[in-house]
Order: structure tokens, then C-alpha cells, then sequence
């Protein structure tokens, strides 16, 4: 019998934080975060049939997000725009003014990932960091729905009416927001839009989306599920896993280690659930079918892959949908290359479309 699956969104990632690779952890100049080459991933994002493209936020390394989403919205004519954010790094009625002119720029084709983690300079524990997150959130969100806002809260104290421009439609971008602390799964189910999870093994991710229900539940909300993961999608297995292997051959292990101690989110629930994922993997790093843990050895954010052929990494993708995953967030090295390939491969044998603030898809 023939299954069939209700369309979910299919995103790419553009490398603006310094993290394109020909060999995981060898920096190549020609890779390098720019301008140029970050916008060339996004065209290409476009041309190859991508729902959305996510522009990721780093201090210390990379280009800035914000300026590289207003320098290639007006380039663009379908793909939509995932737009990474630091809670607190601009005051929120700023950020909510310059979060409606890109939205206005996009023409509607803007969404908001947040971040909670620390802002460059500062330590903040992880309670009282995602509860800033959650007055930043309300706040931004009133203000891009155009509503006055008058808020008194443990962090933010302020009576202001809302710009001229709000979200485009009147209506704020989508909100997706990830983490997994008990703090962050309190602040996600309060104020988010879509639940964004790193890699984990199917057992692991039914039981976050479970748990994440039922909170959004006691508030009367629902949320939605995406899944950020690597994939690397070849012909064979065989070559799947060579390409793996050969991401890795230039790795030198403290090289890989100084990579992941450079994030600002370094220390969070979710870098070390990541860790303990790759701890639990075989020799061969892969934790289950289809998951392998080897880019972990270089990255502190999500640090797993899905390494095979079109029919493995279609198959693994519709498990994730089973268990009610909306959105899939892909990368992979080189960004351009491998996405290239996953457009070849997988991406026309899945039916999809971009989440929607509107309803609908």
C-alpha cells in the first residue's frame, strides 16, 4: 500500500558563521563566510528548488545576518528567508522596526529563528536567559502584529506603540526556537511558532515531541516540529560513507575540540545532548541507521548527518514525518555541492511547501 505524506518544508542553509567545509575542520579562504559566497549558496538554494534558507548568527565568526538577509531579499523571488536572531542583542521595538522593513523587503517570505544564548560578552544562567527570551518574544511579536505594547516584566519595562511598518500582512513572521533544557522547552511551548530540534535518534525525538506537546497543551497552543541535521546523499551507500570518511581524513582532533569550544552556545542542554549522542555511537559513528555523529567531532551545534543513498535519506526523512516533523532544516559540506545533490536526489521524490504565518502549508 502506497503511504502518503502531507507536504512539509524542505530548507537549506547558508554558511554565514564560517562553517563551509571541503575537509571538516581545514579552513579553505575560497570557503570562507563573504558576501559573495554566502549569497551564492542562497541563489543556488533558490534555483535548486528550496522551500527556505537559513541564516544563521555568530559573533566571533562570519558575517552578519541581519544585513546579509537585507542585501539578498530583493534578489530573490521564491525562497523564503530564516532569519537568525539573538534575544537581546538589538532593544526589541529596534529590532521589531528593522524586522518589518525586511519582512516588507521579502515581501512576506520572512521568518525569525530565535536564539537564547549568551550575547557576546555576558554570562547569563540558563532560567533566567530563556525568561528574557520569552519577554522578548512577547514583545517582538506584539509589536510586528501591530499592537501597542505596555509591559512590565522581570527584564523589559516598557509602554510604546508600534511602528508604522508591522510584519508584512499585518501579521509577525514565524517564531522557531530550539532548545532543550527545562528552561528552553518551558520557553518554546510558551512563545514559539515552530519547535526547531537538533539530530537525535527516532526514540529520542518522539519522546521531545511528546513532552513538547503536552506543555504547549497546558497553555492552550500548539506548536509545530522541524529537525535541523547534515545530510550527505550519494548514489550507493558505499560512496555515501566514503564521503563521510573523507570529510573527516584531515581532522586533527584538537583542531576539531577548539572548533566546538568557539560557540557562544557551547554550554547549553542541547550541545551536550549532542555530545552524548555522539558518545553513544558505534566505532563507525553512526548511532542508528542512516544517523551519523562524525560531524559532531567539529561543530557544537547540530552534529549528526543523515548519510546514504536517495532511498535511505527519503525513507529516514518520512520516519521523522510519522512522528510529526513539519520542517526539515539540511546543510551539508560543501554547503553548494551538497545541496546540489539532495536537490538532484531526494528533494523532487518529497512533496513540499513553506510553513506559512497565514495558516495553510
Amino acid at each position: 500500500m502506497t503511504v502518503s505524506y502531507p507536504p512539509c518544508e524542505v530548507s537549506w542553509f547558508s554558511a554565514l558563521c564560517d562553517d563551509d567545509y571541503e575537509f571538516l575542520g581545514v579552513p579553505d579562504p575560497a570557503l570562507q563566510s563573504s558576501w559573495a559566497h554566502c549569497r551564492d549558496i542562497i541563489l543556488s538554494a533558490e534555483t535548486n528548488g528550496f522551500d527556505r534558507i537559513l541564516l544563521p548568527s555568530g559573533y566571533a565568526l562570519g558575517i552578519d545576518t541581519i544585513a546579509v538577509a537585507g542585501g539578498v531579499a530583493p534578489l530573490l523571488r521564491r525562497l523564503r528567508l530564516l532569519t537568525a536572531i539573538r534575544c537581546g542583542e538589538v532593544w526589541a521595538p529596534q529590532m521589531a522596526r528593522q524586522l518589518a522593513t525586511l519582512d516588507q523587503m521579502a515581501e512576506g517570505r520572512l521568518d525569525i529563528n530565535i536564539i537564547s544564548s549568551d550575547l557576546p560578552g555576558e554570562t547569563l544562567d540558563s532560567a533566567p536567559r530563556y525568561r528574557r527570551s520569552i519577554e522578548y518574544m512577547t514583545i517582538l511579536r506584539d509589536l510586528l502584529n501591530g499592537r501597542p505594547v505596555d509591559f512590565h516584566g522581570e527584564f523589559y519595562t516598557l509602554d510604546i506603540a508600534p511602528p508604522r511598518m508591522t510584519g508584512f500582512g499585518g501579521k509577525a513572521p514565524l517564531f522557531y526556537f530550539g532548545g532543550l533544557s527545562e528552561a528552553a522547552r518551558e520557553a518554546a511551548a510558551e512563545a514559539a511558532d515552530v519547535y526547531l530540534m537538533w539530530p537525535d535518534t527516532i526514540e529520542g525525538v518522539r519522546a521531545v515531541i511528546a513532552d513538547m506537546k503536552a506543555r504547549a497543551a497546558r497553555r492552550g497552543r500548539t506548536l509545530r516540529f522541524g529537525y535541523r541535521v547534515h545530510v550527505i546523499v550519494r548514489e550507493t551507500e558505499a560512496a555515501a560513507r566514503a564521503a563521510a570518511d573523507r570529510l573527516l581524513s584531515r581532522l586533527d582532533p584538537e583542531t576539531g575540540a577548539a572548533i566546538r569550544g568557539r560557540s557562544l552556545d557551547v554550554r547549553t542542554a542541547g550541545v551536550a545532548q549532542q555530545t552524548a549522542l555522539r558518545d553513544s555511537a558505534g566505532t563507525d559513528g553512526f548511532v542508528e541507521d542512516v544517523l551519523w555523529t562524525g560531524i559532531g567531532r567539529a561543530r557544537s551545534g547540530c552534529g549528526a548527518a543523515l548519510v546514504g543513498t536517495p532511498d535511505q535519506i527519503l525513507s529516514k526523512l518520512r520516519a521523522y514525518q510519522e512522528l510529526g516533523m513539519e520542517a526539515f532544516v539540511l546543510s551539508g559540506y560543501t554547503h553548494q555541492a551538497e545541496g546540489d545533490l539532495f536537490a538532484r536526489h531526494v528533494l523532487p521524490r518529497l512533496a513540499h511547501a513553506p510553513l506559512s504565518r497565514f495558516g495553510g502549508a
